[in-house]
């Protein structure tokens, strides 16, 4: 199995003698995304199509993406339509040499275990690698981002490292963060600017103990390091799992942090204007140049990021992520789980259900159902 990413383009393919055809993967556009949308497709089962034409459009909540055929051939066992969303590593459709040729029949099962599992935060090359090994993603951790190194451990093929315990780990200030990755670059450097607190270390299940995140020592895996830690007397800790695409591996951090019995306090950065009479729930992280308006409730876990607008009355339930200069009216309720993306406007008085998802610079004029995807760019209702 190869994988590849030329020019834009991503390809995988299984080829054999007797098959005579080749596999498209769903690939993985972001690690922090697990799914993608099927905004539009160009090709029918039996269509001839020559390399480099486009399959199809695939729409994350971060970017939009072209699926492109590397070679010639016929497609076959397409089964996939516009709308759909569908899991990165599963298959696509097949490219065959003769039209004649028959995709393999694949139950619902299998294609669903064919998949990148829930939750899971997996780079594309480590995905490769768990593709060509046949390891059982499931059998991964669910959270932190997962790396070649994470895959080989699973292995067998490598070494998780022995777990580090600072010698401060039980002074009153001195906290851990969870997550390694993007966000959790962004929360540590956020724990610094609010001040109070040490950042004694990264508690990540992908990356190697004795490594550094922004000069901050990975500490070791969260299985293993949150009870040594809390066993040696550290008290608080910080969800830096962003859950993008894939909430659950957030809610998973908290579930995780709790069960150790760690504090999460509520960080604002000192740009931030947190109205007095506004409510914020522990874990809560607001970022630079973010505002949250008179009698906003602001439920646990809640993540307001870099200038973000919650205006007055705005209730927003556990676990709901406000990216990077969404604008909420007032009076808006966004229910537990949900994705507001970039650039967003919610007007006045709407309410958006669970685990919806808001792309990009959308305009949302009326209520959003639970589990609802309004596209990129997008005014709902459409």
């Amino acid at each position: 199995m190869t994988f590849s990413l030329p020019r834009g383009r991503w390809y995988s393919g299984i080829m054999s003698a007797k098959q005579s055809a080749v596999a498209v993967l769903v690939p993985l556009l972001n690690p922090n995304e697990s799914e993608a949308r099927l905004v539009d497709l160009q090709v029918k089962t039996g269509h001839a199509v020559e390399a480099g034409a486009r399959l199809g459009t695939l729409e994350t909540t971060k970017s939009t993406f072209d699926l492109e055929a590397k070679q010639a051939g016929f497609v076959a066992g397409l089964t996939a339509k516009a709308g759909d969303v569908l899991r990165a590593g599963e298959i696509f459709c097949y490219l065959a040499a003769d039209k004649s040729w028959k995709a393999p029949k694949t139950s619902k099962k299998e294609k669903e275990a064919s998949g990148v599992p829930e939750g899971l935060r997996i780079t594309q090359p480590a995905l490769a690698l768990a593709q060509q090994e046949k390891l059982d993603l499931n059998s991964l951790p669910i959270g932190p981002i997962v790396t070649e190194d994470s895959v080989r451990a699973a292995l067998g093929k490598g070494a998780q490292g022995e777990i580090l315990i600072p010698e401060t780990a039980a002074a009153k200030n001195s906290i851990i963060v969870y997550g390694g990755g993007g966000h959790g670059k962004a929360v540590i450097e956020l724990i610094q600017a609010v001040g109070g607190f040490t950042v004694i270390g990264v508690v990540d299940d992908g990356l190697k103990p004795g490594s550094f995140v922004l000069g901050v020592p990975v500490l070791g895996d969260g299985g293993r390091a949150l009870p040594a830690l809390k066993e040696a007397g550290c008290k608080l800790a910080i969800n830096a799992v962003g859950g993008i695409g894939a909430v659950s591996s957030r809610i998973q951090v908290f579930e995780a942090l709790e069960r150790a019995r760690f504090q999460s306090p509520a960080l604002v950065h000192p740009s931030a204007i947190i109205e007095p009479s506004a409510r914020l729930s522990p874990g809560v992280q607001v970022f630079p140049l973010a505002y949250v308006g008179s009698e906003a409730q602001v439920g646990r876990g809640v993540i307001i990021n870099t200038g973000a607008i919650v205006s007055h009355d705005c209730v927003l339930a556990e676990y709901v992520n406000l990216s990077p200069g969404a604008i909420l009216a007032g009076g808006v309720q966004v229910a537990e789980d949900t994705l507001v993306g970039m650039g967003v406007t919610v007007n006045l008085n709407v309410s958006i259900g669970a685990r919806a998802r808001i792309g990009n610079s959308a305009t949302v004029k009326t209520d959003v159902p639970a589990g609802g995807i309004v596209r990129a760019g997008s005014v709902w209702p459409e």
